[in-house]
């Protein structure tokens, strides 16, 4: 296989890894890989179905949490399959169109769990500030057009990235530091100024992920304001609807961050920290919200300890 043409220095196909110096115990990793691949499908399904099939649960929150499960699915399938094959098969090649798609999706679906997000914060500052008027204000379709906008933003954002990577010349190593294809990755590998790469990677961070963890963070400076006026059973019932949502936004926005800020300023191209960071980002969230959202809200629960027993009897 031929990784770069040399007369216009192109890359062909990139090479994903898995745990550098662990190509030993890769084959057993795959495993507990594989069931976090199974309990991400599985619990996201489920809340789908669920909320799908409970009509208490048609309420915005609960559709925004649909929304999230799947985009939460959706993250699962575009990075683990690829990774257990790695890991299991040895199959470490990925074509450079491939890698396109795969980073447009894995970016995209970034952007627009970030969306939904805000959307859940801003379900919660309306629930419990105007009460009231929550019913009026989040309408069915409102809803609707909010879960569009998110797609749209998502891809709308993230779309110029694949686009910035085509038109560069690559003539280095085509061995990439994780194993799925990421922009911040694959664009160090380019023999060409990467000036546009990098300046568009910080306005999408600052005024994407960035504004929208801001504005999640002051509807909970609102929400705390108004938590103190109620009385003690009133504000633990407020906040308590929060908590799901307030766990699931430090899963994504944590490792998120964290990522961006170990590639753009850590030394150390391709260390642990690196791929650690990676992982954490894109596969624990779609298997633990699910499970958080599980535990934390009561119809859910019962939903599926009613399912439980049926198939028990």
């Amino acid at each position: 296989m031929t990784y770069f043409q040399q007369g216009n220095f192109t890359a062909t196909v990139f090479i994903l890894v898995g745990f550098p110096g662990m190509d030993a115990a890769q084959f057993w990793l795959a495993f507990p890989l594989c069931f976090l691949f199974l309990v991400a499908i599985l619990g996201n399904c489920t809340i789908i179905y669920i909320i799908k099939v409970e009509r208490s649960l048609h309420e915005p929150m609960y559709l925004f949490l649909c929304m999230l499960a799947a985009i939460d699915m959706l993250i699962s399938l575009s990075t683990m399959p690829k990774m257990m094959a790695i890991f299991w098969f040895k199959s470490t090649s990925i074509a450079f169109d491939a890698c396109l798609v795969q980073m447009f999706c894995i970016h995209s679906l970034s952007g627009m769990e970030s969306t939904i997000l805000l959307a859940m914060a801003f379900d919660r500052y309306i629930a419990i500030c105007y009460p009231l008027s929550h019913t009026s204000i989040l309408t069915m379709p409102r809803i609707a057009k909010i879960g569009l906008m998110a797609v749209i933003r998502g891809a709308a954002l993230m779309a110029p990235l694949p686009i910035f990577i085509k038109r560069l010349p690559f003539c280095r190593s085509n061995i990439l530091s994780h194993s799925y294809c990421l922009h911040q990755d694959v664009m160090k590998f380019a023999c060409a100024d990467i000036k546009v790469n990098i300046i568009y990677g910080l306005i999408v961070i600052i005024f994407a992920i960035g504004v929208d963890s801001l504005l999640i963070s002051l509807s909970y400076v609102f929400i705390l304001k108004a938590a103190l006026s109620l009385t003690q059973e009133a504000r633990l019932k407020a906040l308590g609807t929060c908590i799901s949502h307030i766990c699931a936004v430090f899963l994504f926005y944590v490792p998120f961050i964290g990522l961006s800020m170990v590639h753009r300023f850590s030394k150390t191209h391709g260390s642990n920290i690196h791929i650690i960071m990676a992982n954490v980002h894109l596969l624990v969230p779609p298997v633990l919200n699910p499970l958080v959202y599980g535990v934390k809200t009561k119809q859910i629960r019962h939903r599926i300890a009613r399912a439980f027993n049926r198939m028990m009897h």
